[in-house]
C-alpha cells in the first residue's frame, strides 16, 4: 500500500492540527498539508496535488458544501467531509463527497480517538473509491410501473437493503424511483448515529415514502421505509401476521453497528421466500453471508454492480460467494425489485 497525501481544510487550528497529527500517526498516511479556507485549499491542491481531501463542512468565505460542488468539475479527488450534528453533510455527499464523519463529542469518553481511528479508515478507504461514479450524476429515472398494486400480497413480502460508502445517495436513487405500493422496506446504512434519524427525516421529505428512523416495536408496512438507528443493530419479527423490528445495542459485525448482516440473517430466518435482499456500494463485506443466507432461504437477492458502485466491496464479496441472484447497474435496480415481486 502506498502512502496517502492528504490534505485537512479546517478554519479552526485546533481541530485542523489535532486532524493532522491524528492521522499522521498512521504511516500510510501523510499530511502533506493544511489550509484554513476553500480558496487556501484550492491553492495547495494545485501545489500539493494529495490523493484525498478532508473538509469541513462549515468555514468562513464559503462553505463546504459550494466547495466541493464548485471544486469537483475541475479536479477530481475523493473528499471525506467533516461536520458537528447537520444535515448539511448529505449536501455535500450530494455535490460529490464520498463520505462524511461528525466531529467528536467532547463529553464522549476517547471521543477524539475513536473520530481519529474512524477517520484513517475512511481516507483508506477513500483511495479506492470509484470517482466516475460518485461523480456522474445519475439521470432522472421515471417511478417504475404502478401496475403493481393487486398483483402481490404486500403484507405477507419484505425488501431488506444494505450499503455504506456511497449508499446515501445510491438509496435515495433506488427508493425515488419505485412506486409507493410496495411491500415494507427496512435498510441498514453505515452511517454515525444522530445522522441516521436525519438521513431518514430526509427521505421522508424526498421521496413518497413513509420513511423514520427504525425503533422496536415498529410495524413493517406497505409504503413505510424504517431505517437502523446508527448504533444500534436491526432485526425484523413476526408477531401474529406483521413484521416488526427490533433494534438493540450490541457489538460490532463485521467493524459496524448497525451491521446490515445482521438485519439479512433475520429476513432470511423470519421472511425465507417471501423477502427481496438489495446490497448496495460499500466497502468491506458486511451483508454478503447474510444475503447468501436469504438465498438460501428462497429469497430474491440483487447486487449493484462494479459500473454503478461508488466503493465495489460489499456487493462484490457478495457476488463472489454466489449471493447475487442478479447482478445490475444502480438505474435498474427500482425495475428488477418490482419485476420479482411479481
Amino acid at each position: 500500500m502506498k502512502v496517502i497525501k492528504v490534505l485537512v481544510v479546517d478554519d479552526s487550528m485546533v481541530f485542523r492540527e489535532a486532524i493532522s497529527r491524528g492521522i499522521s500517526k498512521d504511516p500510510y498516511i501523510e499530511v502533506v498539508g493544511k489550509a484554513i479556507d476553500p480558496y487556501d485549499a484550492r491553492d495547495k491542491l494545485l501545489e500539493l496535488n494529495p490523493d484525498v481531501m478532508i473538509c469541513d463542512v462549515q468555514m468562513p468565505k464559503l462553505n463546504g458544501v459550494e466547495f466541493v460542488k464548485r471544486l469537483l468539475p475541475q479536479y477530481k479527488i475523493p473528499i471525506i467531509v467533516i461536520s458537528s450534528l447537520s444535515d448539511v453533510v448529505f449536501d455535500a455527499m450530494d455535490a460529490g463527497a464520498v463520505d462524511f464523519l461528525s466531529k467528536p463529542d467532547a463529553r464522549t469518553p476517547n471521543g477524539l480517538q475513536i473520530f481519529i481511528n474512524e477517520l484513517i479508515l475512511k481516507v483508506k478507504g477513500a483511495t479506492s473509491v470509484n470517482l466516475s461514479a460518485n461523480l456522474n450524476k445519475l439521470p432522472k429515472v421515471n417511478v417504475v410501473n404502478r401496475t403493481l398494486t393487486g398483483s402481490i400480497n404486500t403484507s405477507n413480502k419484505i425488501i431488506a437493503i444494505g450499503a455504506s460508502t456511497g449508499g446515501t445517495e445510491a438509496i435515495y436513487s433506488v427508493l425515488k424511483a419505485l412506486p409507493k405500493e410496495l411491500p415494507g422496506i427496512v435498510i441498514v446504512q453505515h452511517i454515525p448515529p444522530m445522522f441516521s434519524k436525519m438521513f431518514a427525516d430526509r427521505l421522508n421529505l424526498q421521496t413518497h415514502f413513509n420513511v423514520k428512523e427504525a425503533q422496536t416495536g415498529d410495524s413493517i408496512e406497505a409504503g413505510t421505509i424504517l431505517i437502523a438507528p446508527g448504533d444500534k443493530h436491526m432485526k425484523i419479527k413476526k408477531v401474529a401476521d406483521k413484521y416488526i423490528v427490533e433494534t438493540i445495542q450490541g457489538e460490532k459485525v463485521n467493524g459496524h453497528c448497525p451491521s446490515v448482516d445482521v438485519l439479512f440473517e433475520s429476513v432470511a430466518k423470519i421472511a425465507g421466500k417471501n423477502a427481496i435482499g438489495v446490497i448496495l456500494t460499500g466497502m468491506g463485506q458486511d451483508g454478503a453471508i447474510g444475503l447468501m443466507s436469504m438465498r438460501r432461504a428462497g429469497a430474491r437477492t440483487i447486487g449493484q454492480d462494479q459500473q454503478s458502485s461508488v466503493v465495489y466491496g460489499m456487493p462484490k464479496v457478495a457476488f463472489e460467494i454466489g449471493a447475487v441472484e442478479k447482478q445490475v447497474n444502480l438505474l435498474r435496480i427500482p425495475q428488477l425489485i418490482c419485476d420479482m415481486l411479481r
